[in-house]
């Protein structure tokens, strides 16, 4: 068999499976695999920049590491709509309701672009303000300032690729966007030094090269996804005579995506807030720190992913009319994670020392960060059974819901519990709130699903007035052309 067959084998698209028909195991395996593979080559993308900006400077290499937090905070922002988006795609897919989920992904690029546009703008204002709160040196605020400022110029492009991966996974097609985000990745390699060293007939532009590098490659691989729905020959299809923004519609979406942003916002300052109960400690914790997030990012990718193909298997089900079956794939998906997630915390509690050796060789940070892992470790499956129901929540429509889970087990138990036994006994404190967090937040978010308040939730309402129709005049166009 040809190496082509394998990945044929190995990836299949949704023509090739039926989300609401059949078995649970192979739709979500199928949706959730690319998943994991975008994922990867999104990390790839910050990876990349890190390792040229090492070899360019030590300040780039630490301006990088204010602007990376940053960014993530200001996608957060934003990012409720994608979701938003995914969540009623699915939806209408689900119930066959074809020309409406056209209808929710033109008014989602809409209003997702437009929006980006406006924090953009104000990111542009604000970054060298917002970088001297988190800390940024006098020598390190310049250089994150040139990198921040290029980057939120270039939020609509950043942002409007989410957007289309999220629309395209709440269609059932996670593979397209995993190819696009490939030659994306790879045309950022390729340009990334020649921006940053001034190879060849470019100029030297350092740290913005670096900027420009990404903002180019995300444009171009928006451009290619607006081509793909614009053309409709696979996933869901946009149309420009629906992109005029609907304010009634536009409250839909933000209802729904306000707390998804809430909840990757939550996220993203659960971590920068830790950093501030860290830094009470000496650098080799806080180092000791940041390698272990590290390694919880990359562990962490098989839940984000499968959270994300059960987010689009809920949406699809409800929308079919068949909560017991999205119950079934939330469950299925909890106890496979737990598994997995539970092994992979099994693998890092026994091999802790070279895991962390690999980003490290001052032997205090690496018997702290060895501490770090085995501490926390044990409490890996937990993340994967919090995740899972936390996606079916968004499936549904109920992302207050899922902010709520991530708002209490951050901002009310993790944090206290950091700072207090942090006070009390010394970092180890901060590892064990870690571990106390996770089960709670697993036992939290099973228990709110059992409630099974979610099953009555679907999005979808009335059919939008500017949708009605669509089906008529494509069958007239069609008719009139065939004459």
């Amino acid at each position: 068999m040809s190496l082509a067959d394998r990945l044929s084998n190995l990836f299949k698209g949704r023509e090739e499976f039926d989300l609401t028909e059949g078995g649970i195991a192979r739709p979500l395996f199928y949706l959730s695999l690319p998943i994991i593979v975008t994922n990867l080559l999104q990390t790839a993308y910050n990876l990349i920049d890190t390792f040229w900006l090492g070899q360019y400077s030590t300040d780039a290499l630490a301006a990088i590491s204010f602007a990376f937090p940053m960014v993530f905070l200001l996608i957060s922002v934003g990012m409720g709509l994608s979701v938003a988006g995914s969540v009623l795609v699915a939806q209408h897919i689900g119930a066959d309701e074809e020309s409406e989920a056209e209808y929710a992904a033109s008014q989602t690029v809409a209003l997702s672009l437009l929006g980006a546009t406006l924090i953009g703008v104000a990111g542009y204002g604000f970054v060298r303000e917002l970088l001297g709160l988190l800390g940024a040196s006098q020598a390190v605020l310049p250089l994150a300032t040139d990198y921040m400022q290029v980057i939120s110029l270039g939020m609509p492009f950043m942002f409007g690729f989410f957007v289309f991966i999220a629309l395209m996974r709440g269609y059932g097609d996670t593979i397209t966007p995993m190819l696009v985000m490939f030659g994306s990745v790879l045309l950022n390699v390729v340009i990334d030094p020649f921006l940053i060293f001034g190879w060849g007939p470019f100029p030297e532009l350092g740290i913005q090269g670096a900027a420009i590098a990404t903002v180019f490659s995300r444009g171009l691989a928006l451009v290619v996804g607006l081509a793909i729905m614009f053309r409709g020959a696979r996933g869901v299809k946009i149309r420009p005579k629906q992109m005029r923004p609907d304010l009634s519609y536009a409250r839909k979406l933000v209802g729904i995506g306000v707390p998804a942003s809430v909840e990757g916002m939550g996220r993203a300052l659960s971590i920068n807030l830790l950093l501030v109960i860290v830094a009470f400690f000496p650098d080799t914790v806080v180092a000791a720190y940041g390698v272990g997030t590290r390694v919880f990012s990359v562990i962490f990718l098989p839940a984000v992913a499968v959270a994300r193909g059960v987010e689009t298997m809920t949406g699809q089900n409800v929308g079919a009319g068949k909560p017991d079956r999205a119950a079934d794939a939330a469950n299925f998906a909890a106890r496979v994670m737990f598994v997995v997630l539970g092994a992979l915390g099994v693998v890092a509690w026994l091999g802790a020392r070279p895991i962390i050796a690999v980003f490290t060789t001052d032997p205090e940070v690496v018997d702290i960060g060895v501490s770090f892992l085995r501490y926390v470790a044990p409490s890996f499956g937990f993340i994967g059974v919090m995740r899972a129901y936390n996606g079916s929540f968004r499936g549904t429509g109920k992302t207050l819901t899922a902010a709520a889970i991530v708002l209490v087990i951050y901002a009310g138990i993790r944090l206290p519990t950091a700072y207090g036994l942090s006070r009390a006994i010394g970092y180890e404190g901060i590892w064990i709130a870690f571990a106390v967090s996770n089960a709670i937040g697993a036992a939290l978010a099973y228990g709110w699903y059992r409630r099974g308040t979610w099953r009555d939730a679907g999005v979808r309402g009335a059919e939008p007035a500017a949708a009605q129709g669509v089906g008529d005049d494509l069958e007239v166009e069609e008719v009139s052309t065939d004459d």
